[in-house]
């Protein structure tokens, strides 16, 4: 009786276990790894999600955490757009810092940490909402706002061509 043969395959997040003859188990092996790897190469090309790693990386220039909570501090003058998109981005790696216990904040909570003005944060949040750069969250407490991941990708490239 011939040994089997055991093939266990792992990328990213595909898995697989070939178990059989030495022909058999090469064949499936080659032909999963025809199917899966572009496809999954091509996947995880086309998905556009950000970590804390790469948030913090983007936005360690203009965010801090503090005793106080996430804060926006730079030397640089940002309209207030861009300041309450890097708040809600502060507030988001604090949520995934375990340092805020939610990923997003009301217009209070803006105007606390940025001291702008209220009717400004308001008619910037519109449209950041209308942009689809921030997402509008209704629950329980109100109404609060958390930037969108489209909305971390138009900060960071504003922000860098702007010259950090």
């Amino acid at each position: 009786m011939e040994e089997a043969v055991k093939v266990e395959i792992a990328y990213g997040d595909v898995k697989a276990q070939f178990t059989g003859k030495p022909e058999e188990v090469a064949e499936l092996v080659n032909r999963f790894l025809a199917q899966n790897l572009p496809t999954y190469a091509l996947a995880k090309k086309l998905y556009l999600n950000y970590d804390l790693k790469d948030l913090t990386e983007m936005f360690s220039d203009y965010i801090r955490i503090t005793p106080e909570g996430p804060r926006v501090i730079t030397e640089k003058k940002l309209s207030d757009k861009l300041v309450i998109a890097l708040q809600l981005t502060a507030n988001r790696i604090a949520y995934e810092t375990g340092s805020s216990s939610a990923d997003h904040m009301t217009v209070q909570e803006l105007e606390s940490a940025t001291s702008i003005n209220p009717k400004s944060i308001s008619s910037r949040l519109s449209e950041l909402v209308k942009a689809g750069h921030v997402k509008r969250v209704t629950g329980k407490t109100g109404t609060s706002y958390k930037i969108t991941t489209l909305g971390i990708k138009w900060l960071y490239e504003t922000l860098k061509t702007r010259g950090r």
